[in-house]
């Protein structure tokens, strides 16, 4: 039998469940809803974009059901994370903060806070 996952682990484990279930249901709804009222160019870029942000959702998950034999994916992922709410600070900076503000400060909140986390358990384990 398996030894128990540590706290660490754990961290890992629900931090990648979290960062899976977003992408799972953020890429569906965005692959399925595209970029309204847009150019073809633009809703083709977003619909692409939903496919990778899906996908990221499987590999996330399939990182947390196998957090014990993960090392480097960890980190990777949790760098994403990082850089899409880096992406979204850029997008606010340059555009302005999309309404209902609160919406999306919720969104962006976890995307800076959640890649700290889970590299800093990651490095605990």
């Amino acid at each position: 039998m398996d030894d128990p996952l540590s706290m660490a682990q754990w961290t890992v484990r629900i931090c990648l469940f979290l960062v899976a279930a977003i992408a799972l249901l953020g890429g569906t709804l965005q692959f399925v809803l595209g970029q309204p009222d847009t150019t073809p160019r633009l809703d083709n870029v977003h619909r692409f974009m939903a496919g990778v942000y899906f996908s990221t959702g499987l590999i996330s998950g399939w990182a947390a059901i196998t957090v014990r034999q993960q090392g480097t994916l960890v980190y990777l992922l949790a760098f994403g994370v990082l850089l899409a709410g880096c992406g979204r600070l850029v997008s606010i900076r340059k555009v302005g903060l999309p309404q209902p503000a609160a919406v999306w400060l919720g969104y962006l909140v976890p995307e800076l806070v959640l890649p700290f986390v889970i590299a800093g358990a990651q490095a605990l384990r």
